[in-house]
């Protein structure tokens, strides 16, 4: 059975770099860093994919080709059932975390809100996978979270372009996302929360 990596964003060009496509940019960023073919669309699972193996172990990478509040049609071609849920992992924005900042959870925890992963348990029909989390909000000098408050301003900020500023910080979190990822596949979660989740 293999791993699936989803990584959780809008498609489309117009979405591209932005706030919310954190997750999305993250797998994008591993596949680059593993040598991984181009992704290809399969239509009929509502994705773009590439397979690969990483250290022996067979490994699939899913970008949902459909818009955040339904990325849930984009994973139900890949995990067939709840057992197959344990080796899927869902990289995704989050907003109460920090530009740089990244964050995993074991499996059977809550969406926090986002209606990406909501959709996703709505599809399969539980909690039981792994995220991955991908700061996206500001830091104060102290680097505690700096978030927008108000719909209208949170709705602004996620669907935002990264300034290059940002762009250089979400780099370096990707490094520890590429880690964090290869552990998840080799080791499983508890080593990969250890890598993920030590600033």
């Amino acid at each position: 059975m293999a791993t699936v990596i989803v990584g959780l964003g809008n498609p489309g060009g117009e979405y591209a770099k932005t706030r919310h496509n954190a997750g999305r940019m993250a797998v994008e960023a591993y596949a680059k860093a593993c040598d991984f073919d181009d992704f290809a669309l399969r239509k009929a699972a509502s994705a773009s994919v590439v397979e690969g193996s990483v250290d022996g172990e067979k490994v699939q990478l899913v970008l949902p080709e459909v818009f955040m509040n339904q990325s849930g049609k984009g994973v139900t071609g890949f995990v067939k059932s709840v057992k197959a849920a344990q080796k899927l992992l869902v990289v995704r924005d989050d907003l109460d975390l920090p530009i740089g900042v990244i964050k995993m959870t074991v499996h059977g925890r809550g969406s926090g809100g986002h209606k990406g992963v909501e959709s996703i348990m709505r599809a399969l029909k539980t909690k039981e996978f792994a995220q991955l989390k991908v700061g996206i909000s500001g830091a104060t000098a102290k680097g505690r979270v700096k978030k927008p408050a108000g719909e209208e301003k949170v709705v602004k900020h996620v669907i935002g372009k990264f300034s290059p500023k940002e762009e250089l910080e979400l780099k370096k979190a990707f490094k520890k996302v590429n880690a964090a990822i290869g552990f998840f596949i080799t080791d499983g979660v508890e080593k990969a929360m250890l890598e993920a989740n030590t600033r």
